[in-house]
C-alpha cells in the first residue's frame, strides 16, 4: 500500500457542478427505492401462485385463458401475445438499447442498484484498507480535494455490516417479486417464515454476500447481462458518448496522483482508450477528479465527456 506522503492540507475547491453528482446519487436512491417497493405495491412482479405478471395492480397474462378452456381461437392467441408480450418487450428492449447506444451504461452508473451497493462497499473499504476492493494492487491515499485518507481498521465492521445487511435486504426484496410480499414481510416480522422461504432468504443472502464482498467489480464487469448488453450496444456505436482524454496536454498529468482511476468506481484507468473503458458506467467521478485537481494548477480538465464527431475521433484511436 502506498504511503501518503506530502499530502496538501489545502483542500481543493469544488469546481464540478455539484449538481451533477448530487442528480446522480438521487436518481440512485429513487430507483433503489423502487426496486424495494415495487413489489409491495403491486407495481410489478411475477406471482408464482398466480402464474403470471402483476403490473399496477393488474393480472398481466398471454391471454390464453380462453383458448386453454377450448373457448377461443389460434388467431386470437396469436395476436394476444403479439400484443402482451412481444410489443411490450420488444419497446423495453427497444428504448433500452437506444439508451444504451447514445450513452453507454447510463442505466448502470445512474440507476442500477447493484451499482449504488458497489459504490457504498467501495466508500466503506476504503476507509477501512486504503483500497476500493480486496483484489487492488496499489492505491493512492490521498482524495481527491488533496486531503490523506486516514485507515481506521474498525471500518471493517460497517463493511461486513454493509455487506451482510444489503445482501439481506436483496434476498428479501427478490422474494417479494415472487410471492405476495404481504406473506413475506408478515412471516418475517413473526419469525414464521416456511422452510422453502428460509431456504431461499439464507441460501441467497450467503451468495451475495460473498458477491458483494468479493466479486461486485467482477459481475458488473464481466456476468451482468444488462451491464454487457449495453456495453456491446456503446461499443457499435463510434460516435456515443464517452470519456474523452486531452492527450496533447498529457503533461499536465505530471504531479497528480491519477486521481481519476483511483475515483472509478468500476477501477478502471479512464484515461486509456474506449476499447479498454468497455464497462464504462458513465458515473461521471473520474472527470469530477480531474477537474478538481487541474483546477488546483488553473488549468482546463483534460477528461470530459464527448460525443458525435468528436466522439468518433475518440473511438479510433
Amino acid at each position: 500500500m502506498n504511503a501518503c506522503v506530502s499530502c496538501s492540507s489545502d483542500k481543493i475547491k469544488d469546481t464540478v457542478d455539484p449538481a451533477l453528482q448530487f442528480k446522480r446519487r438521487i436518481f440512485q436512491t429513487g430507483f433503489f427505492l423502487l426496486f424495494i417497493f415495487a413489489p409491495v405495491f403491486d407495481l410489478f412482479r411475477f406471482d408464482l401462485n398466480l402464474g403470471n405478471f402483476i403490473f399496477f395492480h393488474q393480472n398481466w397474462t398471454l391471454g390464453l385463458e380462453e383458448l386453454m378452456t377450448g373457448k377461443g381461437n389460434a388467431v386470437d392467441a396469436a395476436l394476444n401475445i403479439i400484443i402482451r408480450a412481444f410489443l411490450p418487450l420488444l419497446a423495453l428492449v427497444s428504448l433500452f438499447g437506444w439508451t444504451a447506444w447514445k450513452y453507454g451504461r447510463l442505466y448502470c452508473g445512474w440507476l442500477c442498484p447493484h451499482f449504488s451497493v458497489v459504490e457504498m462497499v467501495n466508500g466503506l473499504m476504503r476507509k477501512a484498507s486504503g483500497k476500493f476492493s480486496l483484489w487492488d494492487k496499489k492505491t493512492s491515499l490521498r482524495r481527491v480535494d488533496g486531503s490523506c485518507i486516514k485507515i481506521n481498521k474498525s471500518y471493517w465492521w460497517l463493511v461486513f455490516i454493509a455487506v451482510t445487511g444489503f445482501a439481506f435486504l436483496w434476498a428479501v426484496v427478490l422474494l417479494t417479486y415472487l410471492l405476495p410480499p404481504h406473506d413475506i414481510y408478515y412471516n418475517l416480522l413473526h419469525f414464521s417464515l416456511t422452510r422453502n422461504q428460509l431456504l431461499f432468504i439464507g441460501t441467497a443472502t450467503f451468495l451475495l454476500s460473498i458477491e458483494f464482498m468479493f466479486a461486485r467489480h467482477l459481475f458488473c464487469r464481466f456476468a451482468c447481462a444488462v451491464g454487457v448488453f449495453q456495453s456491446l450496444v456503446w461499443m457499435a456505436n463510434k460516435r456515443a458518448m464517452v470519456v474523452s482524454f486531452n492527450r496533447k496536454n498529457a503533461v499536465q498529468c505530471q504531479g497528480c496522483y491519477v486521481a481519476c482511476e483511483n475515483e472509478c468506481p468500476m477501477r478502471l484507468k479512464p484515461r486509456s482508450i474506449k476499447r479498454h473503458m468497455f464497462n464504462c458506467t458513465e458515473c461521471g467521478k473520474c472527470l469530477n477528479a480531474c477537474q478538481q485537481v487541474q483546477f488546483k494548477k488553473e488549468l482546463p480538465s483534460l477528461l470530459t465527456w464527448q460525443d458525435g464527431q468528436s466522439a468518433f475521433q475518440e473511438s479510433n484511436r
